[in-house]
């Protein structure tokens, strides 16, 4: 495996973007990532770890194959803007770690803090996330299985498991690969479900399907050696224990850009204009107890209102988009990161 290409992958970068951040001729990068990176110029060394956001250390150590990363492709997944997100952390750190819409966990793996309480309204996925924590060597077989079986025909009868009642009767590990399975197999890398609770995305094109990645056991031992709490609520319950001088990360589902956006249905219950208005609440008194709040959400003018409290410090970027069902819609697209605290680095977008 190219891990300079998988961590760079991670921190929202290709291999030709990293070239120029870190200051350093395309050609020789590639031949970098051919040799042990004990073998690197330190100068070079030093300024992709920098472009990273990380410390030398740190990055010799996720270069020897020890990095985290998501096990499944998210809808408003935090991968290309994580080094946007990166930078904006609270510069004097923090005490707890909350993200209460974990989807894929882009940001808590590329942090891997010791003590977390993570949250998702998904039922599947919150049970996916416990499957490779607690059944990790269970889960890898049976995804093997269904590596091994998948067709179309294959997928679509799994999917009917949720309608026809046959989901009822899997036990929590099954379901975990049954999850996994579908969002690997599935359109575009795509979890959707209908007003009833039930997946209704088609049978995606793709080559052989590989489901048990090097990742899949890092995380379980990350998320084993760490204080993670995992659940399954209401996201206001999640944060109910948050204190002064704790971090909380919300990525909701974003506000639509126009009246045709339709991908915020991550879940059966929709999360509207009352919603967004809410989680603002919720934000501003989790500010006023000292707790340091970062949001993001799409860059659309009702962003200006809803955060028009001083305390809130709204940063505009842009993101790559992959995920839409009409393919000339993805490329890079305005979001907003929003921050209750401030932070100090080097500005070269804003």
């Amino acid at each position: 495996m190219n891990e300079l290409k998988e961590l760079a992958k991670l921190n929202g970068f290709t291999q030709k973007q990293l070239a120029l951040s870190a200051d350093i001729k395309y050609t020789t990068l590639l031949s970098m990532a051919r040799t042990p990176v004990t073998h690197w110029n330190e100068i070079a060394k030093e300024n992709i770890a920098n472009t990273f956001d990380m410390t030398v250390a740190d990055f010799e150590n996720a270069m020897s194959g020890n990095f985290l990363s998501p096990f499944v492709k998210w809808v408003g997944g935090k991968r290309q803007l994580l080094p946007e997100l990166v930078k904006r952390m609270p510069k004097d750190g923090y005490d707890k770690y909350y993200e209460p819409f974990v989807g894929g966990g882009a940001l808590l793996l590329r942090l891997a803090p010791k003590n977390a309480v993570i949250n998702d309204s998904n039922t599947e996925l919150v049970n996916a996330w416990e499957s490779i924590r607690d059944n990790l060597d269970e889960l890898s077989e049976l995804l093997l299985q269904h590596e091994k079986q998948d067709t179309k025909e294959y997928y679509v009868d799994l999917r009917a498991t949720d309608r026809d009642g046959r989901i009822t009767k899997m036990t929590n590990i099954e379901r975990g690969a049954r999850f996994i399975y579908m969002n690997k197999a599935g359109f575009n890398g795509l979890w959707r479900e209908n007003k009833d609770g039930q997946n209704n995305v088609p049978y995606g094109s793709h080559k052989k399907l590989n489901l048990v990645t090097e990742s899949f056991r890092s995380v379980s031992e990350y998320l084993n050696r760490s204080n993670v709490k995992i659940m399954n609520a209401d996201y206001r319950k999640a944060v109910l224990d948050a204190n002064t001088g704790d971090f909380v990360y919300f990525d909701p589902p974003y506000i639509p850009v126009n009246q045709t956006s339709s991908f915020t249905n991550y879940t059966k219950d929709n999360f509207g204009l009352v919603q967004q208005e809410q989680l603002r609440d919720t934000a501003l008194a989790l500010a006023n107890q000292g707790v340091k709040v970062m949001l993001s959400n799409a860059d659309v003018p009702l962003i200006k209102d809803l955060y028009s409290d001083l305390i809130f410090k709204i940063h505009h970027v842009k993101a790559n988009r992959s995920i839409n069902s009409n393919a000339s819609k993805r490329g890079k697209v305005g979001e907003v990161i929003i921050t209750t605290y401030w932070f100090y680095y080097k500005k070269d977008s804003e």
